[in-house]
Parts: C-alpha cells; sequence; structure tokens
C-alpha cells in the first residue's frame, strides 16, 4: 500500500497519530508549502493531508482524484468549527480558516475520509464516521543527545556569527549533538536552517545561574575574536561552563590562559573554524577524557 502524506513541516500530529498508521506500507511525505509537487503518482497511491490544506494541493487533487486512491484528513483539534476558536490569537484563527475550516466543504466533495485524535471528535463529526487515531510513541528512533552550548550575550554577536560554520560541521557530521545558544530574534533567524539547535531567550543573572545549575550539557564554547573591547574580558565563561557540567573548549586568548590548562581542565585552540568542529566531536563523544578534565576544573571552581 503506497500513501502520500501532506504535512506542514515534521510536527507533532503527524509523528504521534499519522506516521504510525502508515508506517506498514510505503510512505512518501512532501511538505505543504513546497514550491515543488508531486508530477504525478502511481494509480491508486491513497493521500493524506495532516491538519491543512492549501489552493495549490486543492488543484493537484483535483486534477489527479480519478487516478488517487483514499483522500485522509486528519485533525487533532477542532478545526471545523470556528465557535471553538474564540480566544486564540487572531492570526491563529485566520490559519485555521483559511486551511482547515473553509475546506470542510471541498473535503467531503472529494470523498475523503476524516482521522481524528480523539472520540470527543468523533462523536461531533459522527456523520461523517471518523476514525480514531491512538497517540504513539515518536521517540523509539530517537538518540540521546550531547549538548553544545555558547552563552555570549548580544554584545558577542561576532563570536556568535564565527561559529555558525562549526555548528554547521558538527550537526551535519553527528545526529547525536544539539547546539544551544541564548539569543534574540536575529540569533534565531541566523540558525533557523539548522535542526537540533536551541535558542533561548535572553535572562536575568539569577535565571542564568539556575539554568546553566541543570545537568545535561557536554560542551561549552568560549571564542574570543581580536579586538579592543574584548582586551578587556575576563575569565568568567570557565565557571559557567564547569558549574554546567561541561568540559570548556576556549581561545587561546590570555583571558583564558589564566585559568584553563590546555587538555587538563579544558582546552585552549585557536581561533580557526575547522579545529574547532574536530574538538567538539572527538570531546563530546570522550567520556572518559571529559570527566577526568572535569574534575580538575571543578577543582580550580571550587578555590
Amino acid at each position: 500500500m503506497s500513501w502520500l502524506l501532506i504535512e506542514q513541516n515534521e510536527n507533532p500530529s503527524s509523528d504521534y497519530f499519522v506516521k504510525p498508521v502508515l508506517a506498514s506500507g510505503r510512505l512518501c511525505v512532501c511538505d505543504l508549502n513546497s514550491s515543488t509537487e508531486p508530477v504525478a503518482v502511481e494509480s491508486g497511491t491513497h493521500l493524506a493531508f495532516v491538519r491543512y490544506v492549501t489552493p495549490r494541493w486543492i488543484s493537484w487533487v483535483e486534477r489527479n482524484r480519478a487516478s488517487l486512491g483514499r483522500l485522509v484528513f486528519f485533525m487533532d483539534d477542532d478545526l471545523f468549527d470556528l465557535s471553538a476558536h474564540q480566544g486564540l490569537p487572531l492570526r491563529y484563527r485566520w490559519k485555521l480558516y483559511r486551511l482547515a475550516t473553509r475546506r470542510k466543504a471541498w473535503l467531503r466533495r472529494m470523498n475523503a475520509e476524516l482521522w481524528v485524535s480523539t472520540q470527543w471528535l468523533a462523536d461531533k463529526y459522527a456523520d461523517w464516521q471518523p476514525r480514531v487515531l491512538e497517540p504513539k510513541s515518536p521517540y523509539a528512533g530517537c538518540q540521546p543527545q550531547k549538548t553544545f552550548f555558547y552563552h555570549g550575550s548580544a554584545s558577542h554577536i561576532g563570536e556568535i556569527r564565527w561559529l555558525l560554520p562549526v555548528v554547521e560541521e558538527v550537526l551535519q557530521r553527528d545526529s547525536s549533538f544539539s547546539f544551544e545558544l541564548i539569543g534574540n530574534a536575529e540569533i534565531r533567524k541566523l540558525f533557523s536552517h539548522l535542526p537540533r539547535v536551541h535558542v533561548l531567550q535572553p535572562m536575568s543573572w539569577p535565571a542564568y545561574k539556575a539554568l546553566v545549575s541543570r545537568p545535561g550539557r557536554t560542551v561549552g564554547l568560549a571564542p574570543l575574536l581580536p579586538g579592543s573591547f574584548n582586551q578587556a574580558r575576563s575569565a568568567t565563561k570557565f565557571y559557567d561552563i564547569t558549574q554546567a557540567g561541561a568540559i570548556g573548549i576556549y581561545a587561546d586568548h590570555p583571558v583564558y590562559r589564566s585559568v584553563v590548562q590546555h587538555e587538563e581542565n579544558g582546552l585552549l585552540l585557536p581561533m580557526e573554524q575547522v579545529a574547532w568542529a574536530e574538538a567538539i566531536l572527538d570531546l563530546g563523544n570522550n567520556l572518559s577524557r571529559r570527566e577526568s578534565m572535569l574534575k580538575q576544573a571543578g577543582a580550580v571552581s571550587s578555590k
């Protein structure tokens, strides 16, 4: 059995409900807003929309409906009743109306099946004879993640931009790594094309101390570009990274040479992006090395 699944980016609705049902057959996934679309499908291919339908896909379905098999629409919210959307943000209400609510009549004309996430939805739309899908865990194939991070403020925008190709390289080469940084909308946009990047909102100092005291981080980064403003920096990043339970990779700069002993309580590296990417991958995948260095870093930090 062949299925064509249309979803708006990877999303929990697909992963919890729809993909587990379709996993036993051949499955092709298309993004709802992709600039490309299937030109032709094998006769009898079944089609499933997750939550939304765009005008472009309506046209495509109408051109190909005779050769398609089953047509399915899945929803895990009450997308067809405008009164259920009261109190939601106006922009989101408009999206629901434009891509879902107004498509109800068209879906009925196309003889679409309705799949839903709860019995409540099935009861409300009982005349459609919906199928209720049970959620399945989407985490079975997920790897435990090793977090490497840079917690520089807005004054470190140069270092953040310098790190971008380093982060790209690490994430591309090893899917067990995630990257964390602090930044505004500009920073979020800069890293938006990358998977497994988490951009935290700037926060107060007490909130930050609580943040780095939570476990789960592996490698901390402290790059430092040449410049008169950076000449006045101190080695406080060493204490932040150590408190996070991570091992630091630091710019080989007088700021950090005062506290970091290379290969003992951290790494001192020249500002060469290839070297930093290699060091992150090596250090992140060597637990015994990190444990030894963290013991030394903790001893320095507690003085």
